[in-house]
């Protein structure tokens, strides 16, 4: 741009030195009095806005002086203040101090430029705050590309811990710095990793969730895309709005924890499943983890294991021997009236058990699946019993 081709007289000059400092005064005044975003600072940020505006004015003193310098070049007024302040105020916030500092000067024109001076003074008054709103800008960019890259850094760490099981110090701080200590009903979720640039695959991923009315945190492990997302009041519902953030193949949805501390428990049982899905081939995309409890018991998970005998055999023994024995009668005959047939009881003897079956476990022996989950839950309840009766009848030190 242009520079003003009009040199600036000693008296406007002096007139401008003289009232700088009542200027800047003026213009936090008039901050003071118009936003409230402004009233709502802290006074250590409201102390730096009141900085960059000495600045403001005193570099355009400076520039006017000599208006064949280039402004863009010599304009450092947000360089008095900290980086954490694009933290507090956003840019749309810097150019309202900006704007509030600009309509002050010109506010006074009359009153400082010398005689017959006054259009130059307002002309190099609007040509000096289209810079520094350039400059605005500038530093805006520069903060955002900087925090965009260490966001990213302490997102990939976050995740990592939760998938590893930690909740430390550190990882507490990790999960302040990115507004996540208060983010509640948190779900992981697990699936292969589409092809393309790994920032580009999780950058990609955060926005879907953004617009889904989530939050996301996610990582790419290997050949798996990881996802911690928060606020989730429909796992499977969110998950299956935003599948196509994932590669081909299964999606596994962990369980909900009520927050980003209890994350590694969803995360462990989302990448179980996930491990465990190629056994059911006809799951559906994306699946529940404690879907998959059966798969991930076959495939050497102990909690699945342990999950699946106190889901289905504890209830089955404790509610009577008649429900266990119409469950492993029906698994074996595999059909009503064979059951009943075998347990000398009417069909509609056995239609009834099946549905306090159901109620008790969440599982329904006529569907193939969740027959087959009952049947992996009482072999594991069969193969634990033995190691339950030794430790019990083992004896303790007294007796020995």
């Amino acid at each position: 741009m242009s520079s003003v081709p009009v040199q600036a007289s000693a008296a406007t000059l002096r007139r401008l030195e003289r009232q700088a400092g009542a200027l800047s005064t003026a213009a936090a005044q008039r901050m003071e009095a118009g936003h409230d975003w402004y009233r709502a600072l802290s006074a250590e940020d409201r102390s730096w806005i009141g900085l960059v505006a000495q600045a403001g004015i005193g570099q355009f003193i400076s520039w006017f002086r000599d208006p064949t310098t280039t402004p863009a070049a010599t304009i450092d007024v947000f360089g008095s203040a900290p980086r954490e302040l694009t933290r507090s105020i956003s840019l749309r916030q810097t150019l309202d101090l900006v704007r509030t500092v600009i309509d002050v000067v010109e506010s006074h024109v009359d009153e400082i430029a010398a005689p017959g001076e006054e259009a130059e003074l307002r002309a190099a008054v609007m040509h000096y705050s289209r810079e520094i709103a350039f400059a605005a800008a500038q530093v805006y960019a520069g903060a955002a590309e900087a925090r965009g890259a260490w966001d990213a850094r302490l997102e990939s760490l976050v995740v990592d811990a939760i998938l590893r099981g930690e909740a430390d110090d550190a990882m507490q701080s990790r999960v302040a710095a990115l507004g996540w200590g208060s983010v509640g009903k948190i779900v992981a979720v697990a699936g292969e990793a589409p092809s393309g640039a790994e920032s580009g695959v999780v950058d990609a991923l955060r926005a879907e969730a953004t617009r889904r009315g989530v939050g996301g945190l996610a990582a790419v492990q290997g050949h798996r895309l990881v996802a911690v997302l928060g606020h989730v009041e429909d796992p499977l519902g969110t998950v299956s709005q935003m599948q196509a953030r994932w590669g081909p193949g299964p999606i596994v949805v962990g369980p909900v924890v009520p927050h980003v501390y209890a994350a590694g428990r969803s995360a462990r049982a989302a990448l179980s499943g996930l491990a465990a899905a190629r056994a059911w081939p006809e799951a559906p995309r994306p699946c529940l983890a404690d879907e998959l409890l059966a798969e991930r018991a076959v495939n050497g998970d102990t909690r699945a294991q342990n999950a699946l005998v106190e889901r289905v055999h504890r209830p089955l023994t404790s509610s009577g021997a008649s429900l266990l024995e119409t469950a492993t009668t029906y698994l074996d005959a595999g059909g009503l009236e064979a059951t009943a047939r075998l347990l000398f009881v009417h069909p509609n003897t056995v239609r009834y058990r099946l549905r306090r079956i159901l109620a008790l476990t969440g599982y329904d022996l006529t569907t193939p699946h969740e027959a087959f989950t009952v049947r992996i839950a009482l072999t594991l309840a069969l193969l634990q019993e033995p190691r339950r009766w030794r430790r019990l009848s083992e004896p303790t030190d007294r007796e020995a």
